[in-house]
């Protein structure tokens, strides 16, 4: 109970702190402030906002937070940094191989680092951080508490051999309930396959790796390949939070045919199943490309599902230097506005390598807060705002 009371307590803190931005949980945050291009407003397309967020080494990870702040991880200075809407920086914390985090529904982060064995410093594991932000000092990364660290293997064997250190965690998406998926790849097949996606409890307790079965209940014992991005549909903001335990998953096997995919939780009286989702739409009368079309990506590193009830899926192809963004029924674009003469969905992603303002180069992951859109331009040192036009008025 000291620990709720700490957590409710600081986040009636960091309330006051962010009180100048009015119904901060609101409907609408007020980004007045934002510098925007001119634009057509007539072309429905994403358009950059300034000014570009440059402070950073080599940001690999970008989320936008339950507590409303975007977290940005700097793998170049293994750091943790929070900003607020703006882009002004209000925290940051060394966290030892800081690669990739997410935050739970109780405002704790679980940051994916690195650890070094305490006897044997050679070796390095990867690990989960846990940190509480809601300390007696007040609340944020500045103040922030290590609680907790999951390492692998610890979490389901007692004993490590040399192979264990080739292992990567490497992304987390948490449920309502502040259970979390985690995405996990390796060299072995053998006892157990390395590949997988890990399921644990709100207190960090590995319960399972996912097995993928068909509508009948078969498994598919080899799904899961070199996965890497994963999301839930648990996002913020807080209220009317998606309880379902569906999750998007993203694969860099290259044989891969079908890159993303999205994963049903099914509840049954025979108990619990997780089978790809296979009515997404095809039809070309709506929208002239699809996220399941065959070979559709290269090296899809990231995806984001949106909790604001637009529904968009947005996936980050770092060996395309693009963002994509699709429907939840998997239709490629914008519905078109009233009056716009068009008939099928409009494309709106966008991408290619460069410096310039809808460019990227190696981008690593994409967030999405009050319909702003982020995205971790990696080789770049940036990390890159926009807005749908239709959003903005």
């Amino acid at each position: 109970m000291r620990n709720v009371s700490r957590k409710i307590l600081g986040f009636a803190i960091l309330m006051v702190i962010l009180s100048g931005c009015e119904n901060y949980f609101g409907d609408k945050t007020d980004l007045s402030f934002i510098e925007l291009p001119e634009s057509n407003f007539r072309e429905v397309a994403y358009v950059p906002v300034q000014p570009i967020l440059n402070q950073f080494a080599s940001p690999t990870d970008v989320v936008a937070g339950f507590d409303e702040l975007i977290y940005v991880v700097d793998n170049g200075s293994e750091e943790v940094i929070a900003l607020d809407q703006s882009g002004v920086e209000v925290g940051r914390k060394f966290i030892q191989g800081a690669r990739t985090m997410a935050q739970d529904r109780s405002l704790d982060l679980l940051v994916i680092g690195t650890i070094t064995d305490t006897v044997n410093p050679t070796i390095v594991r990867s690990c989960i951080y846990r940190l509480d932000l809601s300390t007696p000092n007040g609340y944020g990364l500045r103040y922030a508490e290590f609680t907790d660290t999951i390492i692998h293997p610890f979490y389901f064997k007692s004993s490590s051999i040399s192979d264990d250190q080739r292992v990567s965690l490497n992304n987390i998406a948490v449920l309502s309930d502040n259970s979390f998926y985690v995405t996990r790849s390796g060299p072995r097949t053998r006892p157990t396959r390395d590949d997988a996606i890990l399921l644990f409890d709100k207190n960090g307790r590995f319960i399972t790796p996912i097995e993928i079965t068909d509508s009948r209940g078969s498994q598919f014992p080899e799904y899961v390949n070199d996965p890497i991005g994963i999301t839930s549909l648990a996002k913020p903001p807080q209220i009317n939070v998606d309880t379902r335990g569906d999750f998007i998953f993203t694969t860099v096997d290259p044989n891969g045919v079908l890159k993303v995919q999205y994963i049903e939780k099914q509840e049954s009286i025979d108990g619990t199943a997780f089978t790809p989702k296979v009515n997404f739409s095809g039809d070309t009368t709506l929208a002239s490309s699809f996220i399941n079309d065959p070979f559709k990506f290269d090296r899809p590193i990231d995806v984001e599902f949106t909790g604001d009830g637009t529904n968009y899926i947005f996936v980050i192809d770092e060996a395309k230097d693009s963002l994509f963004q699709f429907t939840a029924n998997g239709l490629e674009g914008i519905e078109p506005p009233p009056a716009s003469g068009e008939t099928r969905f409009i494309k709106t992603s966008f991408g290619g390598n460069g410096i310039g303002a809808m460019q990227f180069n190696q981008p690593s992951a994409v967030a999405y807060l009050n319909r702003v859109l982020y995205v971790a331009d990696k080789g770049n040192s940036r990390v890159l705002r926009f807005r749908l036009t239709l959003d903005i008025r």
